[in-house]
């Protein structure tokens, strides 16, 4: 990668990061999952001018089902209890681990021994951060963030299952993601009548002023859209070995401005078990990275 390439990766990854907190920062007074079903609406209303990926619709609607609906409701529910927003962006890298365990059984990927390592690293990471949470983070929230985190990585075998690749053009992970963010909208708020019930969904839309609307502009435009956008290109110049591996500095900036912004200090466990975390994270990317070439060329 170039230095304007590298720029634009870290740009992308303090997006992403950031987001964390600007959606705990968005969603006081509105129920979340009210709040997660405008997201998407706002999204997916980008149809309009983003061309459809290539894959079925069944594959199109069971990303949107876990990738979106499953992944973001777990995780503004796990905000709205209480989860810090560094914390929620350390456990949700756990996909990448949920992932690598998933594709064994579902797509026979054997993994190799250094995925497994980095799962390894991953599972005591996890453990690691679990068992430092101290008070501020509620278990139930945790276990959300783990489950969002589970649904994302459900949504990544799908993808590839369908053959759905992030790159440019038609097959690209932008096009995927607002085509996909058409069966969140009515779910969500479907779920929300049911676990918020009318009136609060009620005063949340009264609720809905200037601060929201930032929030949603900068989650739905912003890390959507331009993230997705910036990102599909480095992937289309790059060899993604050398791009994913930057979106693991997203939980580092969203610790960091929750440490600077909000005063919320990680405990110390919280950080050994974070570094073990991405450490895993990082293993097993790249490892997976690095199968992916050997097919490549292999099959060349």
């Amino acid at each position: 990668m170039n230095r304007r390439d590298m720029l634009l990766a870290a740009v992308v990854a303090a997006l992403w990061g950031f987001n964390f907190l600007v959606i705990d920062w968005g969603m006081t007074g509105i129920p979340p999952l009210l709040f997660v079903a405008i997201r998407f609406a706002v999204v997916a209303a980008f149809v309009v001018v983003v061309p459809r990926p290539m894959a079925s619709w069944r594959a199109v609607a069971g990303v949107g089902v876990f990738m979106s609906l499953g992944q973001f409701a777990l995780l503004y529910l796990a905000l709205a209890l209480g989860l810090q927003p560094g914390l929620a962006a350390l456990l949700m890298q756990a996909q990448a681990v949920f992932t690598v365990v998933i594709a064994a059984g579902v797509l026979r990927e054997r993994p190799t021994t250094g995925q497994l390592l980095g799962v390894g690293l991953g599972v005591v990471g996890l453990a690691t951060v679990a068992a430092g949470r101290g008070g501020d983070a509620p278990a139930l929230a945790v276990v959300l963030a783990l489950g969002a985190a589970l649904s994302w990585a459900v949504g990544n075998v799908i993808s590839r299952r369908a053959g759905v690749v992030a790159g440019p053009g038609p097959l690209g992970a932008l096009s995927l993601t607002v085509w996909s963010a058409l069966v969140v909208p009515v779910p969500a708020l479907l779920l929300s009548f049911v676990v918020d019930g009318g009136p609060a969904i009620a005063a949340g839309l009264a609720a809905f002023g200037g601060r929201a609307l930032l929030s949603t502009i900068y989650t739905a435009g912003l890390c959507t859209l331009v993230g997705y956008a910036i990102f599909n290109a480095l992937l289309a110049r790059n060899p993604s070995a050398a791009v994913v591996p930057w979106v693991l500095l997203a939980p580092v900036v969203a610790m960091s401005a929750a440490a600077v912004l909000l005063g919320q200090v990680p405990a110390l466990a919280e950080v050994v078990g974070g570094v073990l975390l991405v450490t895993g994270v990082l293993v097993t990317t790249v490892m997976r990275g690095a199968r992916r070439a050997t097919r490549s060329r292999l099959s060349a």
